[in-house]
C-alpha cells in the first residue's frame, strides 16, 4: 500500500553541500523544506568514513577563506554554522609543489604578501611577476559578484576564453615558475591549453586568503547544516531514493521514492548529477538539443585515493599539503597520463596523531584515475545500502594501484613502507556509487575556454518549478558549491533581495 502523500513548499533532492545550503537558505525564509537523500549518510562529498577508529575525508581536505570577514566565513556566518565548526588554521605555508627532478619544495603561503615573499626567495628575479599574479587573481575574482557579495553584473566574456597556459605565457618566460604556480591544479583537474584561467583564479585565490583544516573531518559541515535545518523545522530524510518524477504541463507535481513514499511541493531543487536527473525525469520533458547537450558534456577525470594508517610515532607529520609532479612539463596535462606514467602526480595530506604530536597517525594520497581503468567493473555497485562484493580481479587491481602509489610516495618518505599498519583505497567506482557523479568525476563538467558555453547549465530549467544546484551546475569545491547554492536560491528569491539579506544578517551578527 502506498504511503500518504507528504506536502512541502520546497523539496531538495540530494544532501550534498549544494543541496543542504540551498535547503537552509530557503528554510531561513520561513519556507517549509524537505531534503531527501538516497544514501545512508548525508553530505555527498562531505562524507567521512572510519577505518581502524581513524576518520578519513571523502572530499574535504582543507577549506579556504574562513578568516574573519573573508567570503566563505561570511556565507557560513549567514548560515549560522561558522561558530559550530572545529577548525584549525594551517601553517603559513599551506601547500608545497615538488618535482622529482628538483630537490626544492616550492611554498604556497597564505596572504598575498607572504605568498610573494616565500616564492620570491626561489625566484628573486620574478618578484614583479609574482606581484602581478596575485593582483590578477584578485582582479579576476572581482568579476564574479557572488565571490564578494556584490549585486553588480559583470561582463565575463573575455575571461571565458583565456586559458591557463595563455595567461602564464603572458606573465613570465620562466618555465619553472609557471609550473610552480599551477602546481596545485589537482584542485580543479586543470589542462593548460583548455582550462580557463578564471577557474584557476577562483580555486586558488581563496586559499591565498586563508587555509583551514576541519579538525573532525568534513562531515561536521553536514552535521552543522542539518542542525540548523532542524532549528528551522525542515525535514531531512535519508534512504529516500527518488525513483519517479511526475511532470504535468511543464510543472513537476510530485516525486516518488523506491519505497513508495510520495512527496509534492511547489518547488524542487535538485542536487544530483544533471545527466542522471534528466534521464530519471525523461528526455521527453526537455528540449532535445538541451537534453543531448547535457548528456554529451564531457566531465572531469576521476580520482584514486589511498588512505594509510601509520604506526604510532613512526612518520613525521607534514602540516602542509604536498603536490608532487614528475617534472615541470607534466604538470600541465597530468590528467592525460599514459598507463606507464601512473600515478602521474599526487596530492599528499596527513592527519596529526593527537597522542604523538609531531607525528602522523594517517595519510591520504590522491591522484588522477580515468574511469576507463575500472570500466570492466562498471556494471557492479557497492554501497552501505547496496552491498556487492566485486571480483577478485578488482581487488587485485586496487592492490596493484595501492602498491604503485606507496612505492612512489616511499621515494619521498624512505621509512614509509615498513610503518604502514593498513591501507584502504577509493576508485572512480567508489565516487560514482557513493557520491552519485557520472563516471566518478571529481569536479563536474569540463570548463573549456575554446567553447565556454558548452559546459554552461542554468540553475533554472524548462520545468518551471525545478531548479539545479551542485558542482555539476556551477563551480566545484566548498566555496564554489556554496556560492552555487546562493545563485540557485537567487533565481527563486531574487538576487538583490538575497544578497541584501545575507549582508544584513552578517552585519547584525558582527
Amino acid at each position: 500500500m502506498q504511503a500518504n502523500t507528504q506536502k512541502f513548499d520546497v523539496i531538495v533532492i540530494g544532501s550534498g553541500l549544494g543541496g543542504l545550503v540551498s535547503a537552509l537558505i530557503m528554510a531561513k525564509e520561513g519556507i517549509k523544506v524537505c531534503v531527501l537523500e538516497k544514501n545512508n549518510q548525508f553530505g555527498g562529498n562531505l562524507q567521512t568514513f572510519s577505518r581502524n577508529k581513524k576518520i578519513f575525508d571523502t572530499g574535504v581536505h582543507y577549506l579556504p577563506s574562513l578568516a574573519e570577514g573573508q567570503i566563505l566565513n561570511q556565507y557560513f556566518s549567514y548560515l549560522d554554522i561558522q561558530n559550530a565548526l572545529k577548525l584549525k588554521r594551517m601553517p603559513l605555508v599551506f601547500d608545497v609543489v615538488e618535482f622529482e627532478s628538483d630537490s626544492n619544495s616550492y611554498p604556497h603561503a597564505q596572504e598575498k604578501k607572504h605568498f610573494v615573499k616565500e616564492l620570491g626567495q626561489y625566484f628573486p628575479e620574478e618578484i614583479k611577476a609574482l606581484e602581478k599574479y596575485v593582483l590578477d587573481l584578485e582582479k579576476t575574482c572581482r568579476n564574479f559578484p557572488l565571490y564578494h557579495l556584490s549585486k553588480e553584473n559583470k561582463n565575463q566574456d573575455d575571461l571565458m576564453h583565456l586559458t591557463v597556459e595563455e595567461y602564464f605565457d603572458g606573465l613570465t618566460k620562466n618555465e619553472k615558475l609557471k609550473a610552480v604556480l599551477i602546481g596545485s591544479n589537482f584542485l580543479y583537474a586543470g589542462k593548460g591549453n583548455q582550462t580557463p584561467f578564471y577557474v584557476h583564479a577562483l580555486a586558488i585565490n581563496a586559499y591565498l586568503q586563508s587555509a583551514y583544516k576541519c579538525v573532525l573531518g568534513g562531515s561536521q559541515l553536514t552535521k552543522a547544516l542539518i542542525r540548523e535545518l532542524k532549528k528551522h523545522e525542515a525535514v531531512v530524510l535519508k534512504q529516500q531514493e527518488v525513483e519517479k518524477y511526475v511532470v504535468e504541463i511543464d510543472q513537476l507535481t510530485s516525486i516518488e521514492t523506491k519505497d513508495g513514499q510520495r512527496y509534492t511541493a511547489d518547488m524542487f531543487i535538485s542536487n544530483i548529477d544533471p545527466k542522471q536527473l534528466l534521464k530519471n525525469i525523461g528526455a521527453q520533458h526537455f528540449r532535445k538539443s538541451y537534453y543531448t547537450r547535457v548528456q554529451e558534456m564531457p566531465v572531469t577525470v576521476s580520482s584514486f585515493s589511498v588512505h594509510a594508517i601509520l604506526k604510532p610515532g613512526s612518520i613525521e607529520y607534514i602540516p602542509h599539503n604536498v603536490f608532487h609532479h614528475q617534472d615541470e612539463k607534466s604538470v600541465w596535462n597530468a590528467t592525460d597520463y599514459s598507463a606507464s606514467q601512473w600515478p602521474p602526480m599526487y596530492m599528499l595530506s596527513m592527519t596529526e596523531d593527537p597522542k604523538n604530536l609531531g607525528f602522523a597517525e594517517s595519510l591520504t594520497l590522491l591522484t588522477y584515475m580515468k574511469f576507463e581503468e575500472v570500466e570492466e567493473w562498471a556494471g557492479t555497485k557497492n554501497t552501505v545500502l547496496a552491498k556487492h562484493n566485486r571480483s577478485n580481479d578488482y581487488q587485485q587491481f586496487k592492490q596493484q594501484k595501492i602498491d604503485a602509489c606507496i612505492h612512489k610516495l616511499a621515494s619521498r618518505i624512505p621509512n614509509l613502507k615498513e610503518n604502514i599498519e593498513a591501507t584502504y583505497a577509493s576508485t572512480p567506482l567508489s565516487y560514482r556509487d557513493y557520491i552519485g557523479v557520472h563516471r566518478g568525476n571529481i569536479y563536474g563538467h569540463v570548463k573549456d575556454a575554446q567553447n565556454p558555453l558548452l559546459s554552461f547549465i542554468s540553475p533554472k530549467t524548462k520545468i518551471k518549478n525545478l531548479y539545479l544546484t551542485g558542482q555539476g551546475v556551477n563551480m566545484h569545491g566548498i566555496l564554489g558549491v556554496t556560492i552555487g547554492a546562493v545563485a540557485t536560491c537567487s533565481e527563486i528569491l531574487g538576487k538583490d533581495y538575497l544578497i541584501d539579506k545575507i549582508k544584513s544578517e552578517i552585519t547584525n551578527k558582527s
